[in-house]
Protein backbone atom coordinates (compact mmCIF):
# COMPACT_ATOMS: atom_id res chain seq x y z
CA UNK A 1 0.00 0.00 0.00
CA UNK A 2 1.43 3.42 -0.66
CA UNK A 3 1.97 5.62 1.74
CA UNK A 4 -0.87 8.59 3.16
CA UNK A 5 1.34 10.92 1.43
CA UNK A 6 1.78 9.59 -1.93
CA UNK A 7 -2.09 9.26 -1.93
CA UNK A 8 -2.50 12.39 -1.37
CA UNK A 9 0.20 13.89 -3.97
CA UNK A 10 -2.10 11.69 -6.62
CA UNK A 11 -5.20 13.17 -5.49
CA UNK A 12 -3.82 16.54 -5.65
CA UNK A 13 -2.14 15.66 -8.94
CA UNK A 14 -5.30 14.42 -10.24
CA UNK A 15 -6.79 17.32 -9.76
CA UNK A 16 -4.91 19.89 -10.66
CA UNK A 17 -5.72 17.82 -14.27
CA UNK A 18 -8.92 17.93 -14.06
CA UNK A 19 -9.24 13.91 -13.06
CA UNK A 20 -10.92 12.62 -10.42
CA UNK A 21 -9.31 11.71 -7.43
CA UNK A 22 -7.75 7.92 -8.17
CA UNK A 23 -8.03 8.45 -11.94
CA UNK A 24 -4.73 8.16 -13.34
CA UNK A 25 -3.69 11.61 -14.32
CA UNK A 26 -1.91 12.85 -17.66
CA UNK A 27 1.14 14.72 -17.52
CA UNK A 28 0.32 18.33 -19.04
CA UNK A 29 2.35 21.20 -21.12
CA UNK A 30 1.51 24.76 -20.62
CA UNK A 31 3.33 26.36 -23.73
CA UNK A 32 3.97 30.16 -23.99
CA UNK A 33 3.32 31.27 -27.32
CA UNK A 34 4.31 34.53 -28.07
CA UNK A 35 2.98 35.74 -31.73
CA UNK A 36 -0.50 34.23 -30.41
CA UNK A 37 -0.17 35.94 -26.94
CA UNK A 38 -1.76 32.62 -25.07
CA UNK A 39 -0.89 29.72 -23.69
CA UNK A 40 -1.66 26.29 -25.07
CA UNK A 41 -2.39 23.88 -22.57
CA UNK A 42 -1.27 20.30 -23.96
CA UNK A 43 -2.83 16.83 -22.67
CA UNK A 44 0.84 14.56 -23.42
CA UNK A 45 -1.15 11.34 -23.15
CA UNK A 46 -3.67 12.24 -25.92
CA UNK A 47 -1.91 14.56 -28.01
CA UNK A 48 -4.72 17.23 -27.62
CA UNK A 49 -5.30 21.01 -26.31
CA UNK A 50 -7.34 21.01 -24.07
CA UNK A 51 -7.34 24.49 -23.30
CA UNK A 52 -6.19 27.82 -24.59
CA UNK A 53 -5.79 30.94 -22.06
CA UNK A 54 -5.29 34.40 -23.94
CA UNK A 55 -2.11 35.90 -22.16
CA UNK A 56 -1.59 39.52 -23.42
CA UNK A 57 2.18 40.85 -23.69
CA UNK A 58 4.11 38.00 -25.77
CA UNK A 59 3.75 35.07 -22.78
CA UNK A 60 7.70 33.75 -23.32
CA UNK A 61 9.00 32.84 -19.92
CA UNK A 62 7.15 29.62 -18.17
CA UNK A 63 7.95 27.98 -14.82
CA UNK A 64 4.97 25.16 -13.76
CA UNK A 65 5.47 23.85 -10.04
CA UNK A 66 4.94 20.79 -8.96
CA UNK A 67 1.68 21.22 -7.28
CA UNK A 68 0.59 22.61 -10.57
CA UNK A 69 0.62 26.52 -9.95
CA UNK A 70 2.08 28.04 -13.44
CA UNK A 71 3.87 31.01 -13.90
CA UNK A 72 4.40 33.16 -17.10
CA UNK A 73 6.48 35.99 -17.89
CA UNK A 74 5.39 38.49 -20.53
CA UNK A 75 8.20 40.49 -21.87
CA UNK A 76 6.11 42.84 -23.85
CA UNK A 77 3.52 43.79 -20.69
CA UNK A 78 6.54 43.92 -18.24
CA UNK A 79 4.38 41.56 -16.11
CA UNK A 80 4.89 38.01 -14.32
CA UNK A 81 1.36 35.84 -13.29
CA UNK A 82 1.01 33.40 -11.29
CA UNK A 83 -2.58 30.61 -12.70
CA UNK A 84 -4.52 28.57 -11.21
CA UNK A 85 -5.34 25.46 -12.94
CA UNK A 86 -7.83 27.07 -14.75
CA UNK A 87 -5.87 29.93 -16.48
CA UNK A 88 -7.37 32.41 -13.63
CA UNK A 89 -4.70 35.24 -12.77
CA UNK A 90 -4.22 35.10 -9.25
CA UNK A 91 -1.62 37.45 -8.89
CA UNK A 92 0.46 39.19 -11.03
CA UNK A 93 3.47 41.82 -10.57
CA UNK A 94 4.42 44.43 -13.37
CA UNK A 95 8.18 45.01 -13.29
CA UNK A 96 10.40 48.13 -14.39
CA UNK A 97 12.42 46.08 -16.71
CA UNK A 98 12.84 43.39 -19.32
CA UNK A 99 11.17 40.07 -17.80
CA UNK A 100 12.52 36.85 -19.47
CA UNK A 101 13.24 34.00 -17.64
CA UNK A 102 11.62 32.17 -14.64
CA UNK A 103 12.73 29.60 -12.37
CA UNK A 104 10.59 27.98 -9.18
CA UNK A 105 12.05 27.89 -5.76
CA UNK A 106 9.31 25.39 -3.85
CA UNK A 107 11.17 24.58 -0.91
CA UNK A 108 11.50 28.38 0.27
CA UNK A 109 8.50 29.87 -1.70
CA UNK A 110 10.22 31.71 -4.42
CA UNK A 111 10.12 32.94 -7.63
CA UNK A 112 13.25 34.02 -9.59
CA UNK A 113 12.71 36.04 -12.58
CA UNK A 114 15.65 37.58 -15.03
CA UNK A 115 15.85 40.95 -16.22
CA UNK A 116 17.27 40.96 -19.55
CA UNK A 117 17.81 44.94 -19.71
CA UNK A 118 19.35 45.66 -16.29
CA UNK A 119 21.28 43.03 -15.63
CA UNK A 120 19.83 42.08 -12.57
CA UNK A 121 17.39 38.91 -11.14
CA UNK A 122 14.40 39.58 -9.94
CA UNK A 123 13.44 37.50 -5.99
CA UNK A 124 9.79 37.04 -6.03
CA UNK A 125 7.41 35.53 -3.69
CA UNK A 126 5.59 33.20 -4.97
CA UNK A 127 2.23 33.46 -3.88
CA UNK A 128 1.85 37.30 -3.78
CA UNK A 129 4.65 38.01 -6.48
CA UNK A 130 5.79 40.95 -4.17
CA UNK A 131 9.84 41.61 -5.04
CA UNK A 132 11.75 40.58 -2.00
CA UNK A 133 15.03 40.95 -3.44
CA UNK A 134 17.49 42.07 -6.63
CA UNK A 135 20.32 40.21 -7.42
CA UNK A 136 23.39 41.52 -9.02
CA UNK A 137 23.95 39.60 -12.67
CA UNK A 138 26.13 39.85 -16.13
CA UNK A 139 24.95 41.92 -19.22
CA UNK A 140 21.39 40.04 -20.48
CA UNK A 141 20.58 37.51 -18.35
CA UNK A 142 18.02 35.11 -19.94
CA UNK A 143 17.68 31.49 -18.73
CA UNK A 144 17.42 30.18 -15.20
CA UNK A 145 17.67 27.14 -13.24
CA UNK A 146 17.60 25.88 -9.71
CA UNK A 147 19.74 22.50 -9.08
CA UNK A 148 18.32 19.66 -8.75
CA UNK A 149 19.22 19.10 -4.38
CA UNK A 150 17.82 23.24 -4.55
CA UNK A 151 21.47 24.28 -3.48
CA UNK A 152 22.33 26.27 -6.45
CA UNK A 153 20.11 28.84 -8.79
CA UNK A 154 22.52 29.59 -12.34
CA UNK A 155 21.97 32.40 -14.98
CA UNK A 156 22.69 32.60 -18.77
CA UNK A 157 24.11 36.16 -19.55
CA UNK A 158 24.05 36.13 -23.00
CA UNK A 159 26.33 39.43 -23.78
CA UNK A 160 28.60 38.43 -20.56
CA UNK A 161 29.50 35.02 -22.16
CA UNK A 162 29.02 33.52 -19.08
CA UNK A 163 27.05 32.19 -16.17
CA UNK A 164 26.44 33.06 -12.38
CA UNK A 165 25.97 30.78 -9.37
CA UNK A 166 24.42 31.59 -6.59
CA UNK A 167 23.75 30.24 -3.37
CA UNK A 168 19.94 29.57 -3.35
CA UNK A 169 19.52 29.37 0.65
CA UNK A 170 21.74 32.59 1.15
CA UNK A 171 21.15 34.68 -2.70
CA UNK A 172 24.62 35.38 -2.26
CA UNK A 173 26.86 34.97 -5.70
CA UNK A 174 29.30 32.09 -5.22
CA UNK A 175 31.02 32.76 -8.59
CA UNK A 176 30.92 33.04 -12.43
CA UNK A 177 32.07 30.87 -15.10
CA UNK A 178 33.42 31.93 -18.58
CA UNK A 179 31.34 29.63 -21.16
CA UNK A 180 30.63 30.18 -24.91
CA UNK A 181 29.27 32.88 -27.00
CA UNK A 182 25.64 34.24 -26.23
CA UNK A 183 24.33 31.78 -23.74
CA UNK A 184 20.84 31.30 -23.39
CA UNK A 185 19.16 28.47 -22.11
CA UNK A 186 20.65 26.11 -19.47
CA UNK A 187 19.74 23.61 -17.02
CA UNK A 188 21.20 20.85 -14.04
CA UNK A 189 21.40 17.51 -14.91
CA UNK A 190 20.34 14.91 -12.82
CA UNK A 191 24.17 14.15 -11.01
CA UNK A 192 24.19 18.14 -10.69
CA UNK A 193 26.47 19.17 -13.76
CA UNK A 194 25.43 22.48 -15.26
CA UNK A 195 24.80 22.35 -19.40
CA UNK A 196 24.90 25.61 -20.60
CA UNK A 197 23.58 26.25 -24.86
CA UNK A 198 25.81 28.55 -26.05
CA UNK A 199 23.86 30.21 -29.39
CA UNK A 200 26.83 32.64 -31.12
CA UNK A 201 29.21 29.27 -30.78
CA UNK A 202 26.85 26.08 -31.16
CA UNK A 203 28.13 24.10 -28.44
CA UNK A 204 27.13 23.58 -25.21
CA UNK A 205 29.30 24.29 -22.28
CA UNK A 206 29.25 21.47 -18.90
CA UNK A 207 30.28 23.11 -15.41
CA UNK A 208 30.61 21.84 -12.05
CA UNK A 209 28.49 23.95 -9.96
CA UNK A 210 30.38 23.93 -6.84
CA UNK A 211 33.84 24.65 -8.13
CA UNK A 212 32.91 26.71 -11.50
CA UNK A 213 34.92 24.29 -13.41
CA UNK A 214 34.21 23.86 -16.93
CA UNK A 215 34.40 20.24 -17.24
CA UNK A 216 33.97 19.92 -20.57
CA UNK A 217 32.71 21.65 -24.18
CA UNK A 218 30.22 20.06 -26.54
CA UNK A 219 29.74 20.76 -30.39
CA UNK A 220 25.96 20.26 -30.94
CA UNK A 221 23.52 22.11 -33.42
CA UNK A 222 23.41 25.65 -35.20
CA UNK A 223 22.04 27.74 -32.53
CA UNK A 224 21.16 25.67 -29.11
CA UNK A 225 18.77 27.12 -27.14
CA UNK A 226 17.53 24.54 -24.44
CA UNK A 227 18.56 21.83 -22.60
CA UNK A 228 16.21 18.88 -21.27
CA UNK A 229 17.59 15.46 -19.35
CA UNK A 230 15.96 11.92 -19.78
CA UNK A 231 17.37 8.25 -20.31
CA UNK A 232 20.46 9.21 -19.00
CA UNK A 233 20.97 11.68 -21.70
CA UNK A 234 20.85 15.42 -22.48
CA UNK A 235 18.60 16.60 -25.37
CA UNK A 236 19.51 20.23 -26.89
CA UNK A 237 17.31 22.34 -29.17
CA UNK A 238 19.27 23.44 -31.86
CA UNK A 239 17.05 27.04 -33.76
CA UNK A 240 18.58 26.78 -36.77
CA UNK A 241 19.23 23.04 -37.71
CA UNK A 242 15.92 22.32 -36.59
CA UNK A 243 17.26 19.53 -34.53
CA UNK A 244 17.61 18.21 -31.36
CA UNK A 245 21.17 17.09 -30.32
CA UNK A 246 21.50 13.77 -27.88
CA UNK A 247 24.54 13.45 -25.70
CA UNK A 248 25.73 10.77 -23.44
CA UNK A 249 25.57 11.59 -19.88
CA UNK A 250 28.28 9.43 -18.52
CA UNK A 251 31.19 10.15 -21.26
CA UNK A 252 29.55 13.46 -23.20
CA UNK A 253 29.61 11.62 -26.03
CA UNK A 254 27.54 12.97 -29.27
CA UNK A 255 24.76 9.99 -29.92
CA UNK A 256 22.18 11.62 -32.38
CA UNK A 257 20.93 14.58 -34.26
CA UNK A 258 17.00 14.35 -34.65
CA UNK A 259 15.11 16.78 -37.07
CA UNK A 260 11.93 18.12 -35.06
CA UNK A 261 10.13 21.31 -36.27
CA UNK A 262 11.40 24.47 -37.45
CA UNK A 263 13.29 26.78 -35.06
CA UNK A 264 12.98 24.50 -32.17
CA UNK A 265 13.24 26.39 -28.71
CA UNK A 266 11.44 25.21 -25.36
CA UNK A 267 12.07 21.88 -24.07
CA UNK A 268 11.41 19.40 -21.17
CA UNK A 269 10.98 15.88 -20.31
CA UNK A 270 7.65 14.39 -19.36
CA UNK A 271 7.49 11.41 -16.59
CA UNK A 272 7.40 8.46 -18.48
CA UNK A 273 10.52 8.89 -20.49
CA UNK A 274 9.60 11.44 -23.07
CA UNK A 275 10.88 14.64 -24.49
CA UNK A 276 8.68 17.63 -25.30
CA UNK A 277 9.87 20.39 -27.90
CA UNK A 278 8.25 23.53 -29.05
CA UNK A 279 8.69 24.44 -32.47
CA UNK A 280 7.93 28.09 -32.94
CA UNK A 281 7.90 28.46 -36.40
CA UNK A 282 6.09 25.24 -37.06
CA UNK A 283 3.02 25.83 -34.38
CA UNK A 284 3.64 22.28 -33.18
CA UNK A 285 5.07 20.82 -30.03
CA UNK A 286 7.00 17.36 -30.50
CA UNK A 287 7.14 14.32 -28.97
CA UNK A 288 10.32 12.27 -28.99
CA UNK A 289 10.87 8.61 -26.97
CA UNK A 290 14.66 9.81 -24.88
CA UNK A 291 15.59 5.78 -24.83
CA UNK A 292 14.21 4.54 -28.51
CA UNK A 293 14.68 8.08 -29.98
CA UNK A 294 11.72 7.82 -32.19
CA UNK A 295 9.29 10.52 -33.04
CA UNK A 296 6.58 10.38 -31.16
CA UNK A 297 3.84 12.61 -32.51
CA UNK A 298 3.39 16.87 -33.36
CA UNK A 299 0.70 18.35 -31.23
CA UNK A 300 -0.85 21.76 -32.64
CA UNK A 301 -0.26 25.02 -30.17
CA UNK A 302 -1.14 28.54 -30.67
CA UNK A 303 0.93 31.23 -32.83
CA UNK A 304 4.57 30.71 -32.11
CA UNK A 305 5.07 28.66 -29.10
CA UNK A 306 8.34 29.63 -26.98
CA UNK A 307 8.08 27.47 -24.04
CA UNK A 308 10.84 28.90 -22.52
CA UNK A 309 11.24 27.25 -18.95
CA UNK A 310 9.96 24.39 -16.86
CA UNK A 311 6.62 24.26 -18.57
CA UNK A 312 5.52 20.21 -18.09
CA UNK A 313 3.73 19.43 -15.44
CA UNK A 314 4.78 15.65 -14.51
CA UNK A 315 1.54 13.78 -12.71
CA UNK A 316 2.88 10.17 -12.84
CA UNK A 317 4.03 9.00 -9.84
Amino acid sequence: MRPLRDLARGAALAFWAGAAPGVAAADLAYVTCQNGEAVSVLDLSTGSEVARWSLPGKPAGIAVAADGRVYTVAPDAKTVRRHGKDGTVEAEVQLDGGPMGAAHDAARGRLFVSDWYNARLWVLDDMTLEPQAELKAGAAPAGLALSPDGRWLAAAERDADRVSLYDAETLVLARTAAVGTRPFGLGFAPDGRLFVGNVGSDDVTVIAPASGEVLATVPVGARPYGVAFAAGRAFVTNQYAGTLSVIALPDLAPLAELPVGEYPEGIAATSDGRIAVANWFDNTLSLIDAETLEWIRDIDTADGPRAFGAFVLQTAD
